[in-house]
This record gives C-alpha cells, structure tokens and sequence, in this order.
C-alpha cells in the first residue's frame, strides 16, 4: 500500500511540474499565466524567455520523475533525488519568490519524498 501511496505522490509532482511547463513555456502572457502568477502583461512580455527558461527545467524534473518510475525498484534513486531537487527547490522560490510555492511545489515534493523513503 505504500508503495502504491509513494507511485501515486511521484506521478502527481510529475504532473504538477508538466503543469507548470504549460503555464511558463505557452501560457506565460495569456489569461491562465497572468493569473497563476499575478503578473501584468507588461511584465509577462518582459520575462517571457525567462519563464520559458524555467518551464524547460520543470519538464526536466517531471522528465525524471517519470524516469524513476519506469526504472522500476531501480529507478527509486531516481525519483529521491529529482523529488530532492524539487523540494530544494520549491523551499527556495518561497523564500526568494512568492511563499504561494512552498505549497505547490514545496510540499508535495516533501511528501512524495517522504513517502518514496518508507516505501
């Protein structure tokens, strides 16, 4: 069972991060990417090759979640370091960025991570 629970939390942040990749990569300065990070258009204009940058990094981590999971018992390794990296770097943008990533980032990294260690 909490093997299922430490597959389940792995694919959410792996979905999570290709969430985000939608949103900075090709939604940056439409509607949805202006809403889910309170920018204007003006500012959206102004970092859309730095957001586009960022949604490239956030497939990267969901690229190797979903790496870790294919590996099967092997690829656990995997998925403890890419979760790591998350948590790293969720703890990160909350501190510099917005405390609004310690939640969608931050904490399900820290919970999938914790859950893949007990499994």
């Amino acid at each position: 069972m909490l093997s299922l629970l430490a597959t389940g939390a792995v694919i959410l942040n792996a979905v999570i991060h290709v969430y985000i990749l939608v949103l900075e990569m090709f939604l940056w300065e439409k509607p949805a990417g202006l809403r889910a990070f309170g920018l204007t258009p003006q500012a959206a204009a102004a970092s859309r090759t730095l957001a586009a940058n960022q949604g490239l990094y956030n497939g990267f981590l969901a690229a190797g979640l979903v790496w870790g999971l294919v590996l099967g018992d092997r690829g656990r390794p995997v998925c403890i370091f890419f979760l790591t990296c998350i948590l790293v770097a969720g703890l990160f943008g909350a501190a510099t960025a917005s405390r609004k990533i310690l939640f969608v980032q931050a904490l399900p990294a820290a919970i999938g991570l914790t859950l893949v260690l007990l499994a």
